[in-house]
Protein backbone atom coordinates (compact mmCIF):
# COMPACT_ATOMS: atom_id res chain seq x y z
CA UNK A 1 0.00 0.00 0.00
CA UNK A 2 1.28 3.64 -0.91
CA UNK A 3 0.54 6.45 1.31
CA UNK A 4 -1.16 9.14 0.16
CA UNK A 5 1.64 11.51 0.19
CA UNK A 6 4.70 9.66 -1.46
CA UNK A 7 3.95 11.54 -4.74
CA UNK A 8 4.65 14.93 -3.49
CA UNK A 9 4.67 17.50 -6.47
CA UNK A 10 8.30 18.37 -7.75
CA UNK A 11 7.00 22.13 -6.81
CA UNK A 12 6.74 21.55 -3.22
CA UNK A 13 10.11 20.10 -3.47
CA UNK A 14 11.29 22.53 -4.96
CA UNK A 15 9.55 25.46 -2.37
CA UNK A 16 10.97 22.97 0.21
CA UNK A 17 14.31 23.65 -1.49
CA UNK A 18 14.17 27.13 -2.03
CA UNK A 19 11.59 28.61 -0.60
CA UNK A 20 9.47 31.78 -2.16
CA UNK A 21 10.93 34.59 -0.64
CA UNK A 22 8.84 37.68 -2.22
CA UNK A 23 5.92 36.91 -4.83
CA UNK A 24 3.79 40.18 -6.33
CA UNK A 25 1.73 40.49 -9.76
CA UNK A 26 1.61 44.20 -10.86
CA UNK A 27 -1.68 44.72 -13.20
CA UNK A 28 -2.56 48.45 -15.10
CA UNK A 29 -4.99 50.34 -12.72
CA UNK A 30 -8.48 50.59 -14.35
CA UNK A 31 -10.94 52.93 -12.65
CA UNK A 32 -14.22 51.26 -14.77
CA UNK A 33 -15.16 48.12 -14.57
CA UNK A 34 -17.45 46.34 -16.92
CA UNK A 35 -20.58 46.83 -15.21
CA UNK A 36 -19.76 50.39 -15.78
CA UNK A 37 -18.79 49.96 -18.97
CA UNK A 38 -22.23 48.71 -19.43
CA UNK A 39 -23.45 51.65 -18.02
CA UNK A 40 -21.51 54.06 -19.83
CA UNK A 41 -22.05 52.82 -23.19
CA UNK A 42 -25.69 52.55 -22.65
CA UNK A 43 -26.10 56.32 -21.71
CA UNK A 44 -23.79 57.81 -24.37
CA UNK A 45 -25.85 55.44 -26.63
CA UNK A 46 -29.24 56.95 -25.46
CA UNK A 47 -27.75 60.41 -25.74
CA UNK A 48 -26.42 59.68 -29.26
CA UNK A 49 -29.68 58.51 -30.17
CA UNK A 50 -32.17 61.89 -29.03
CA UNK A 51 -29.66 64.02 -29.80
CA UNK A 52 -29.19 62.38 -33.47
CA UNK A 53 -33.43 62.21 -33.32
CA UNK A 54 -33.57 65.86 -32.61
CA UNK A 55 -30.94 66.92 -35.50
CA UNK A 56 -33.22 64.50 -37.88
CA UNK A 57 -36.42 66.61 -36.94
CA UNK A 58 -34.67 69.58 -37.16
CA UNK A 59 -33.75 69.25 -40.72
CA UNK A 60 -30.26 68.35 -39.97
CA UNK A 61 -29.54 64.57 -40.99
CA UNK A 62 -26.27 64.45 -41.08
CA UNK A 63 -25.89 65.09 -37.51
CA UNK A 64 -27.35 61.38 -36.58
CA UNK A 65 -24.45 60.25 -38.49
CA UNK A 66 -21.87 61.78 -36.09
CA UNK A 67 -23.63 60.82 -33.19
CA UNK A 68 -23.12 57.12 -34.59
CA UNK A 69 -19.63 57.57 -35.07
CA UNK A 70 -19.25 58.92 -31.97
CA UNK A 71 -20.37 56.51 -29.86
CA UNK A 72 -18.76 53.83 -31.90
CA UNK A 73 -15.34 55.38 -31.32
CA UNK A 74 -15.73 55.66 -27.50
CA UNK A 75 -17.01 52.32 -27.60
CA UNK A 76 -13.44 51.46 -29.91
CA UNK A 77 -11.33 53.29 -27.32
CA UNK A 78 -12.79 51.91 -24.08
CA UNK A 79 -12.12 48.18 -25.87
CA UNK A 80 -8.87 48.89 -27.04
CA UNK A 81 -8.16 50.62 -22.91
CA UNK A 82 -9.45 46.64 -21.65
CA UNK A 83 -7.33 44.93 -24.25
CA UNK A 84 -4.15 46.36 -22.56
CA UNK A 85 -5.28 46.02 -19.48
CA UNK A 86 -4.43 41.87 -19.80
CA UNK A 87 -0.51 43.01 -19.71
CA UNK A 88 1.19 41.80 -16.02
CA UNK A 89 4.28 41.52 -14.34
CA UNK A 90 4.87 38.91 -12.01
CA UNK A 91 8.13 39.74 -9.89
CA UNK A 92 9.34 36.56 -7.38
CA UNK A 93 12.32 35.83 -5.33
CA UNK A 94 14.14 33.01 -3.79
CA UNK A 95 17.16 32.17 -1.93
CA UNK A 96 18.67 31.73 -5.39
CA UNK A 97 16.98 33.19 -8.70
CA UNK A 98 14.76 36.67 -8.76
CA UNK A 99 12.56 35.96 -11.41
CA UNK A 100 10.52 38.92 -13.30
CA UNK A 101 8.04 37.66 -16.05
CA UNK A 102 6.54 39.97 -18.55
CA UNK A 103 3.15 39.45 -20.11
CA UNK A 104 2.16 42.05 -22.55
CA UNK A 105 -1.96 42.86 -23.15
CA UNK A 106 -1.40 40.56 -26.79
CA UNK A 107 0.39 37.60 -24.71
CA UNK A 108 3.65 38.14 -25.26
CA UNK A 109 6.29 36.87 -22.61
CA UNK A 110 9.43 38.38 -21.39
CA UNK A 111 11.13 36.61 -18.54
CA UNK A 112 14.55 38.11 -17.00
CA UNK A 113 16.43 35.91 -14.05
CA UNK A 114 18.58 37.44 -11.85
CA UNK A 115 21.17 36.41 -8.70
CA UNK A 116 19.34 38.08 -5.91
CA UNK A 117 22.64 38.36 -4.06
CA UNK A 118 23.60 40.51 -6.90
CA UNK A 119 20.98 42.57 -8.28
CA UNK A 120 20.42 46.27 -7.02
CA UNK A 121 17.47 48.20 -7.35
CA UNK A 122 17.82 51.38 -8.67
CA UNK A 123 14.93 54.40 -8.07
CA UNK A 124 14.54 57.41 -10.37
CA UNK A 125 12.86 60.02 -7.97
CA UNK A 126 11.74 63.31 -9.00
CA UNK A 127 11.49 66.31 -5.97
CA UNK A 128 7.89 66.96 -6.49
CA UNK A 129 6.53 63.53 -7.84
CA UNK A 130 8.07 61.19 -5.98
CA UNK A 131 9.27 57.60 -7.43
CA UNK A 132 9.18 57.86 -11.31
CA UNK A 133 10.83 54.32 -12.33
CA UNK A 134 12.27 51.34 -11.07
CA UNK A 135 15.26 49.60 -12.31
CA UNK A 136 16.59 46.09 -11.63
CA UNK A 137 20.28 46.42 -12.57
CA UNK A 138 22.74 43.06 -12.49
CA UNK A 139 25.28 42.00 -14.90
CA UNK A 140 24.99 45.01 -16.85
CA UNK A 141 21.28 45.05 -17.57
CA UNK A 142 19.04 47.23 -16.47
CA UNK A 143 15.40 46.28 -16.71
CA UNK A 144 12.92 48.65 -15.78
CA UNK A 145 9.93 47.19 -13.57
CA UNK A 146 6.62 48.59 -12.72
CA UNK A 147 6.13 51.23 -15.37
CA UNK A 148 2.26 51.55 -14.60
CA UNK A 149 2.19 52.01 -10.98
CA UNK A 150 1.86 55.84 -10.05
CA UNK A 151 4.75 57.02 -7.97
CA UNK A 152 2.93 55.94 -4.44
CA UNK A 153 2.73 52.31 -5.42
CA UNK A 154 6.10 52.01 -7.07
CA UNK A 155 8.00 53.78 -3.57
CA UNK A 156 6.04 50.96 -2.02
CA UNK A 157 6.58 48.29 -4.18
CA UNK A 158 10.21 49.06 -3.95
CA UNK A 159 10.18 49.09 -0.39
CA UNK A 160 8.83 46.10 -0.26
CA UNK A 161 10.82 44.53 -3.25
CA UNK A 162 14.05 45.74 -1.31
CA UNK A 163 12.44 43.74 1.95
CA UNK A 164 12.13 40.47 -0.36
CA UNK A 165 16.19 40.98 -1.51
CA UNK A 166 17.73 41.54 1.84
CA UNK A 167 15.84 38.47 3.03
CA UNK A 168 17.62 36.29 0.42
CA UNK A 169 20.96 38.36 1.14
CA UNK A 170 20.38 37.03 4.64
CA UNK A 171 20.17 32.98 3.43
CA UNK A 172 18.15 30.45 4.56
CA UNK A 173 16.84 30.62 7.93
CA UNK A 174 17.46 26.95 9.85
CA UNK A 175 15.41 26.04 13.20
CA UNK A 176 16.66 23.06 14.55
CA UNK A 177 13.86 22.83 17.01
Amino acid sequence: MIPGNAFASHKTIAEAVDPELFSARLTPHRSLNRTGFVVLMVAVCAISFIGGIASLIMGAWPVLGFFGLDALAIYWAFKVNFRRARAYEEVSITLTELRLRRVSHRGHVMEWRFNPLWVKLDQVSHEEFGVENLYLVARGQRVAIASFLGPDEKASFAKALMAGLQAARRGPAYNPM
